[in-house]
């Protein structure tokens, strides 16, 4: 399947900017109904709180934690036509703190996807080459069909059942490592992740973890592919300097996270609607609030990619070796091209 380019990358990802009211809200301005949504509060220590369509409303993972999945009724309580609605918890709607939803759209609750070895639930999206995929894990080598119809790049998996780390594969890794979305742990070499196999048009493969493959456990995966003016996952290396590296993206990015990937490092998420002169940033792994003033660890976006700016290992040693997964707020072509800068 040959993608071709997005001219509106908002109608496929967008964000939502938000005050919390301790009671109920819902969002009507996001373009599309999300299939994925990535809750942080900005100005509180509050956990990242991620919801799909596949498992279902009011159940929660937490992007920072080992935590197996939990029901929360007061938490995201609908996917609207054009956005979300969530209740009174205080990790996505604290009385007067600040919030970011981060949202993709896939394909609603998903379908049967018997690809692979493993029976799927997927929801794939495959103009914006994103999908969420369900499974119930087998412990022993098996593989899972991921609907995208090209080999996606990266790789998200949480156990929901146990409370264990999250797995990360990465085109830039190779698929006889992992990285942890939880932690700040340098890549390790785990063929009982993805099996040493790199994925598919039409599959992923996986070890005997029980990360990823947990023997009756019950799983959800996101996996990605680039897309034209849409979206890139990649890697680069550091030089250690204010005038630091570029990374040519194709498009405006509107989120970019990156992660240093040989020795340890934060995942660092950068969003265009936070503050880019202060360089503001919010730390997957960790549950603190948006940090702000910190050229340490600043790059700017561009209207083709992203520039580091600051001198710190995690986005920018000198040498260090570097992933990023970016998100389009507008593309450098087309009908709705971004402006320079």
């Amino acid at each position: 399947m040959a993608y071709t380019t997005i001219k509106k990358p908002s109608e496929y990802f967008n964000t939502n900017l938000y005050t919390g009211n301790g009671g109920t809200q819902s969002f009507t301005e996001i373009g599309f109904q999300p299939d994925w949504v990535w809750i942080k509060n900005r100005s509180g220590t509050e956990d990242h709180m991620l919801y799909d369509a596949v498992r279902g409303v009011t159940k929660d993972i937490r992007a920072n934690q080992t935590n197996a999945e939990s029901t929360n009724a007061n938490s995201l309580t609908a996917f609207e036509t054009d956005g979300y609605s969530i209740g009174s918890s205080g990790n996505i709607n604290n009385n007067g703190s600040n919030f970011v939803g981060w949202n993709w759209k896939a394909n609603g609750a998903g379908s049967s996807n018997t690809d692979g070895s493993i029976t799927s639930t997927v929801s794939a999206n495959t103009t914006s080459g994103f999908s969420i995929v369900s499974y119930t894990g087998t412990g022993a080598n098996a593989t899972v069909g991921h609907g995208l119809g090209v080999a996606p790049k990266m790789i998200i998996i949480k156990n929901r059942i146990d409370a264990v780390n999250w797995e990360v594969g990465h085109d830039s890794i190779g698929w006889t490592k992992k990285l942890r979305l939880n932690t700040t742990d340098a890549e390790t070499v785990d063929n009982g992740a993805f099996n040493d196999t790199a994925p598919t048009s039409s599959v992923f493969s996986l070890g005997n973890n029980g990360t990823s493959n947990g023997s009756g456990d019950d799983m959800i995966a996101y996996c990605f592919a680039d897309v034209k003016g849409f979206s890139k996952f990649g890697s680069y290396t550091g030089n250690g300097s204010t005038d630091g590296t570029f990374v040519y993206t194709g498009f405006k990015p509107k989120l970019v996270i990156v992660k240093e990937y040989g020795a340890s490092g934060n995942w660092i998420m950068k969003e265009s609607r936070f503050d880019n002169q202060n360089d503001s940033y919010i730390l997957s792994n960790d549950p603190s609030s948006e940090v702000n003033a910190n050229a340490v660890v600043g790059f700017d976006l561009l209207s083709n990619g992203f520039k580091l700016r600051g001198t710190a290992g995690d986005s920018n040693g000198a040498g260090a070796n570097i992933l990023y997964m970016a998100f389009a707020e507008e593309p450098l072509v087309g009908d709705n091209p971004c402006t320079a800068r």
